[in-house]
């Protein structure tokens, strides 16, 4: 068995096995795909493809297209098989949620004040996230199961957190009798 993959690692083989592809394909796929809630860089992306490529999980061939020359890869057989024991290991999930607006309301009794406009602030970022996970779907109705249900999943949770958003507004406006629009 090969070393245990990165994060990283784990989505350039993912969005490989769809297709042979660029590290320029593989941000922009991530970017219309993973990036609600798996991002990566270019500066992560390129390092890690040379990573997988030195353990033998990829294969970079010259793929010349327009002014530009650049590497296409594909899985060897040994990235198939990482891919696989990734997929198929449902031990060792972990869960990481960084949001900065969640950050600013847990100190929000800090400064007085600040919680009513961090959690207007916070529903309409979730409320544009939403919308854009909607033309996603409506943009894509025929897609693979995987990418599918985690639409799904994100369509769901971004709505919850739009409706937890507008009833904590209304609370806080009650508690502090200020008047909001929600």
């Amino acid at each position: 068995m090969t070393a245990p993959l990165s994060a990283t690692g784990r989505v350039i083989l993912g969005m490989i096995a769809r297709g042979k592809r660029s590290g320029y394909e593989i941000k922009q796929l991530v970017d219309r795909s993973t990036r609600y809630f798996w991002a990566a860089s270019y500066g992560q992306i390129y390092p890690e493809l040379r990573r997988l490529e030195e353990a033998g999980l990829v294969r970079g061939r010259s793929d010349p297209s327009g002014a530009r020359a650049k590497m296409a890869y594909e899985l060897t057989e040994e990235g198939a098989a990482a891919l696989r024991d990734w997929l198929t290991d449902a031990t060792g999930l972990t869960y990481e949620l960084r949001d900065e607006a969640m950050l600013k309301l847990f100190f929000s009794d800090l400064e007085p004040g600040t919680a009513l406009e961090t959690v207007g602030a916070m529903r309409t970022l979730h409320e544009a996230k939403r919308e854009q996970l909607r033309a996603i779907r409506a943009a894509a109705p025929e897609m693979p199961a995987g990418p599918a249900l985690t639409l799904e999943l994100g369509l769901g949770l971004t709505s919850w957190l739009v409706d937890w958003c507008r009833a904590t507004e209304e609370r806080l406006a009650r508690e502090s009798h200020v008047k909001v629009e929600v």
